[in-house]
C-alpha cells in the first residue's frame, strides 16, 4: 500500500534557502540541478498498522524514499509500505513533489534502480532532459566508497538520530512522513 504523502518537501528547503543561498528572494527559488536517490527499510513496532515485507533486508516494516541534493536536503520524500520497490517508491516521491524538481538535470541512484523503466518514468515526471546515473559497485567485492553516493547515507543517518525515527513506531505512513519532515526541519533549524 502505497503512502498518502505531504505533496511537497518546501518548507526545509526554504528555510535552508533563505538563510544560506546566495542571494535568495521570492522570486528566484532555491532549486538544485542534481539529485541523489536511495531507500532505506525500517522495523516496525507492534502498532504499526500498515506494514510489508522487503525479502532484499529481510526487514518488516516501512521503506523511506529519499531524493536529496548535494548538501544531503531532501526534495523529494515518500513513506510506503516495505514491500514496495526502490523503484516504485522512487517514482512516487519524485510524482509528489515534480512541481519543485522542474531543474533537475541528473539524478544519480545505486544499483536497485537500474532499468529502461524507471529512468522513462523520470523523464516523462520530470521533464525529458533528466539524465538518470546509476553507480556501478565494483566487480571485486572489495569496499569501496561509490561517487557522492554517501551524502544520501548521511541524510538517512541524519534522520536516525532522532529517538522516534530510528524504528517506525506510528500506525500510519502519513505520519511516518509527517516525523521525516520535522526531523529534517528541526536539523535545519540547528544550523542557523
Amino acid at each position: 500500500m502505497l503512502s498518502e504523502c505531504y505533496t511537497c518537501v518546501n518548507t526545509p528547503k526554504k528555510i535552508w534557502c533563505a538563510q544560506f543561498a546566495d542571494a535568495p528572494s521570492e522570486n528566484v527559488p532555491c532549486s538544485t540541478t542534481f539529485l541523489l536517490l536511495d531507500a532505506q527499510s525500517v522495523k516496525n513496532t507492534d502498532m504499526a498498522k500498515e506494514k510489508g515485507y522487503d525479502a532484499g533486508k529481510k526487514v518488516s516494516g516501512i521503506k523511506g524514499h529519499l531524493a536529496v541534493d548535494t548538501l544531503g536536503l531532501p526534495h523529494a520524500i515518500a513513506i510506503t509500505c516495505a514491500n514496495v520497490g526502490e523503484r516504485q517508491g522512487g517514482l512516487l516521491a519524485f510524482e509528489r513533489c515534480a512541481d519543485n524538481l522542474n531543474t533537475v538535470q541528473a539524478v544519480l541512484c545505486d544499483g536497485g534502480y537500474t532499468g529502461e523503466h524507471f529512468s522513462s518514468g523520470v523523464q516523462e515526471i520530470l521533464h525529458e532532459g533528466v539524465e538518470v546515473q546509476i553507480a556501478k559497485r565494483n566487480e571485486q567485492h572489495t569496499f569501496e566508497v561509490l561517487p557522492r553516493r554517501w551524502v544520501v547515507a548521511r541524510s538517512f543517518a541524519w534522520l536516525e538520530q532522532n529517538r522516534r525515527l530510528w524504528k517506525n513506531c506510528e500506525r500510519l505512513l502519513n505520519t511516518s512522513l509527517q516525523f521525516v519532515l520535522i526531523a529534517f526541519i528541526a536539523l535545519i533549524l540547528k544550523r542557523l
